[in-house]
């Protein structure tokens, strides 16, 4: 068996070795000040924190989130958390799983362009569990809005680059659910920023986490476990902080060893030369804001389905008269790029579930067809056996453009009788190039809670939200997430 490679004394106040880039890493988010973070990202997060506290109002009670919480509910004693939309309280780690399942629960939440992981879902779940978890157990303890903006930035800085050192989106080609192991990190760090944790304690955390990374991507075909992903990640994540911050010792050097290392082994079979980039856990700390990278969906689909939607959207913008009778329409074809493809090509038969339709490059085109959006609604179980989405989804065929490899580059032809061929191309997806506006990130957080909480309560998050370095208190915030909420698509 491998030994270890340094005999010096473990110490909680610095990583093993400070010149690794675990160690550069633990440093970095042990001394990251919010004087150190540009005004701009600071205002943005506010936004991508409304967006993702909208996401987690509309998917508490969604068929498949109540399942989970009845579940749930049912082997866990009340605890002190709230459970988001459901004025119920339980222990820190069911409710970082939960609250994260509910920010998953319609596929209308952030992701990553460069490393592909919906970093709303594992970050805010798992603050919002360990600071009233921690608030409960003593009056005077308290988290400033100020502090909780520090910690969410810090981990979405630490999730995408844990992520494009396992070379990103390469993961889901190969079957991973890369945000479930990505996560795990983010959620770990961002936690450990908001209790203070010395960089020693950071770097037992992360190897904590990194221990309980995995996700399988088959997930995505019927089942409903695909929504959790993320709360296993978000849940790790916080139960990683919590017994480093006792001084329970995880593993050093976690993303640099060789025998049984992070990165080494996720890697493994990936057909990169080198497998994985080390540097990219360290390099531009301080200076390179991956943050700038999240970026907002427009559509309830998986990201890599949305380039397909903006053709669809193309197409019936200019050729309006002739998609008019879809009767018309002989054929469809999606060429899409080598990880869109391998996680969205695949061919749908019925029955099926919301988690594989939303999966769907070709049940997501038909359904822009046929409703010409996608939304929530077009996902409940009686739209799923429409008549009219699946005589389009037969005609449609997802094919790999090689030359589109590595790029969300995307085309769609539609044949119509007569032979006449329809084409449009999209270099990305709207919400990544051009992504939304702050102004528009508020539009969708107003159109998708509407309905689901009162105007009142809607207007007072949304106040709270976008003056979050204000609060003294961030559970002023929380305690508003924790009241009843509706299901979006009743």
């Amino acid at each position: 068996m491998p030994s270890s490679s340094s005999n010096q004394p473990i110490s909680s106040n610095q990583p093993m070795d400070p010149e690794s880039h675990t160690g550069r890493l633990c440093l970095w988010i042990n001394s990251l000040a919010s004087c150190d973070i540009p005004d701009l990202i600071q205002t943005r997060a506010k936004y991508l924190i409304l967006d993702g506290l909208g996401c987690a109002i509309i998917g508490a009670h969604l068929p498949w989130s109540e399942k989970a919480t009845r579940a749930i509910l049912n082997m866990e004693p009340e605890g002190d958390c709230p459970v988001f939309g459901w004025e119920k309280k339980i222990s820190p780690l069911a409710a970082a799983l939960l609250n994260s399942t509910f920010i998953q629960g319609i596929e209308l939440d952030d992701y990553h362009s460069e490393a592909p992981l919906h970093s709303n879902s594992v970050v805010l779940p798992a603050l919002f569990a360990a600071i009233s978890s921690l608030s409960s157990k003593s009056q005077s303890q308290h988290f400033s809005g100020k502090q909780f903006l520090l910690a969410y930035i810090t981990g979405l800085e630490v999730g995408p680059r844990v992520g494009n050192a396992l070379r990103g989106i390469r993961m889901l080609t190969m079957g991973w659910h890369s945000g479930a192991v990505f996560g795990p990190s983010a959620s770990a760090a961002s936690v450990c920023k908001l209790l203070d944790m010395p960089a020693g304690q950071i770097e037992d955390a992360l190897g904590i986490a990194c221990t309980q990374a995995c996700g399988l991507m088959s997930a995505q075909f019927e089942s409903e476990v695909k929504r959790m992903h993320h709360g296993f990640a978000a849940r790790n994540g916080l139960f990683a902080a919590l017994l480093a911050r006792e001084e329970y010792v995880g593993i050093k050097k976690v993303y640099d060893r060789e025998y049984g290392g992070f990165l080494e082994m996720f890697s493994k079979g990936n057909g990169k030369e080198p497998r994985y980039k080390i540097e990219a856990i360290s390099e531009g700390l301080g200076k390179t804001w991956k943050m700038e990278n999240v970026k907002i969906k427009p559509y309830s689909a998986m990201a890599a389905t949305h380039p397909g939607i903006d053709c669809i959207r193309l197409l019936q913008k200019e050729h309006m008269r002739e998609l008019l009778d879809l009767k018309d329409i002989e054929s469809m074809r999606l060429e899409m790029a080598d990880a869109g493809f391998h996680h969205g090509g695949f061919k749908v038969q019925r029955p099926i579930t919301s988690t594989g339709a939303q999966m769907s490059a070709a049940y997501v085109a038909a359904t822009q067809m046929v409703d010409g959006e996608v939304l929530p609604s077009g996902f409940r179980r009686d739209m799923l056996e429409r008549e009219e989405v699946w005589g389009l989804v037969e005609k449609t065929e997802c094919v790999l453009n090689e030359q589109y490899n590595g790029t969300m580059q995307t085309a769609a032809e539609i044949r119509l009788r007569g032979g006449k061929v329809l084409r449009a191309e999209v270099m990305s997806a709207r919400g990544m190039n051009p992504e939304l506006s702050n102004q528009e990130i508020v539009e969708k957080w107003r159109g998708i809670t509407r309905g689901v909480v009162s105007d009142e309560r809607r207007d007072m998050i949304e106040k709270l939200c976008l003056n979050l370095e204000k609060l003294e208190d961030v559970m002023e915030l929380g305690d508003l997430l924790a009241g009843l909420t509706s299901n979006p698509i009743a």
